[in-house]
């Protein structure tokens, strides 16, 4: 039981985990478990040791808190960080996407172009329209 460290040291009683140091009259209790924080009836915040005897249970609270507090913060902006890249990072590939695309759309319109082409110069042949490639101007002739 803790009592029987009331009259030794801090290091001794905190040794057990269980146990609960007050330095107003240096004794050691059992850690009250059903409630949370101890009672200051049984013992001051300020004057109370749990763990450690370098830190009062005031500071110890205080100094969880924070901890806990800056990984809640860190995990939130860790989460959203980690949304906004995922959103942005999927425009870059949306945008080279429609960008390919584009570019396949026009080079089959040129191919499209380039076959009108073909057939409209051989209905030009084929009707003596198409003027020589070497020669683009020949004499007009008046029948």
């Amino acid at each position: 039981a803790c009592s029987q460290f009331s009259q030794s040291s801090c290091e001794e009683c905190l040794k057990n985990v269980s146990c609960l140091w007050c330095y107003t009259n240096n004794t050691c209790i059992d850690y009250p478990v059903r409630s949370i924080l101890p009672p200051s009836s049984l013992c001051s915040l300020s004057n109370a040791r749990w763990g450690v005897c370098w830190i009062n249970f005031e500071a110890l609270i205080i100094a969880i808190a924070v901890v806990a507090g800056l990984i809640l913060v860190s995990l939130a902006v860790c989460c959203c960080y980690c949304c906004y890249c995922r959103r942005f990072s999927r425009r870059p590939d949306e945008e080279e996407q429609l960008a390919r695309k584009k570019e396949e759309r026009r080079l089959q319109s040129l191919q499209r172009k380039h076959e009108r082409k073909l057939k409209h110069d051989e209905i030009r042949k084929k009707y003596g329209l198409l003027q020589d490639s070497d020669n683009p101007y020949s004499r007009f002739e008046n029948e």
